[in-house]
């Protein structure tokens, strides 16, 4: 299997999980709305002991279908988008941003139920924008400026504009510090960027080879100063040959 062929089966598969959450999403919004199942208790009650299951079960209830439609199509973006280039580390990371953008939530969020997928979508967003500028790879970086391009305007959202917002500013705070604290702890792990090596024995071989290249310039360098001191003595008594040879001339 060429390279082509691996990164198109991982992109569809990427598009695949995206695709499931989003589809179980719909279904809980059918089951609510189309066939009347009160499913409003499994949204999150803050700091509710008997309520720990919302901490996991907010994200799939939806008030209605322009809220389910809001959330569904960030989702499904920044989801395929960790599984595609965080391949390696994308399942613990995907429900360590879940959980703990619950969990937050669950701690410091109003007295009433909070439900939706924005908490995850901020905690997602947060974490491929914050990982990209740590590990300053360049496919990374991109993504992070298409988060930004994107959902950039969701930072306005994670306070309160009003008393008694009827959105839960307070998930997408929790969603959004879920995914800073978890793109710090994980900046080690996953794609990184290249750096090139130089081992000790690389090193040592460039440098005999060098030492080597200096060497043949030396050994030239002592031919040509032997050349010139065994050739000037021949000259000299050529010239000698010469000049005595004149004087005998002049006598006879």
């Amino acid at each position: 299997m060429n390279h082509f062929t691996t990164q198109k089966k991982h992109f569809f598969n990427s598009i695949k999980i995206a695709s499931l959450m989003v589809f179980v999403l719909v279904v809980f919004y059918v089951m609510e709305h189309v066939f009347g199942v009160d499913l409003h208790t499994l949204g999150i009650l803050p700091r509710t002991p008997s309520n720990w299951y919302g901490i996991i079960t907010h994200v799939f209830i939806h008030g209605d279908l322009t809220h389910l439609i809001d959330n569904s199509i960030p989702l499904f973006i920044l989801t395929a988008t960790l599984f595609y280039f965080y391949e390696k580390i994308a399942d613990i990371v995907f429900i360590l941003l879940w959980i703990f953008t619950g969990i937050l939530l669950w701690l410091m969020g109003r007295d009433d139920w909070h439900i939706g997928a924005s908490g995850l979508i901020y905690a997602l967003a947060a974490f491929l924008f914050v990982g990209g500028i740590l590990r300053r790879h360049i496919p990374l970086l991109a993504v992070s400026l298409m988060v930004v391009f994107l959902y950039g305007n969701m930072i306005w959202h994670v306070f309160p504009w009003q008393q008694d917002d009827p959105v839960s500013w307070e998930g997408h705070l929790s969603g959004s510090i879920a995914g800073v604290i978890i793109s710090l702890a994980f900046y080690k792990y996953g794609p990184q960027r290249t750096v090139k090596e130089w081992h000790e024995e690389q090193d040592t071989e460039d440098q005999k080879d060098l030492a080597k290249y200096a060497e043949s310039f030396e050994l030239e360098g002592d031919e040509d100063q032997y050349k010139a001191k065994t050739e000037e003595p021949e000259e000299k008594l050529e010239q000698e040959k010469d000049i005595n040879g004149f004087r005998q001339s002049e006598f006879f």
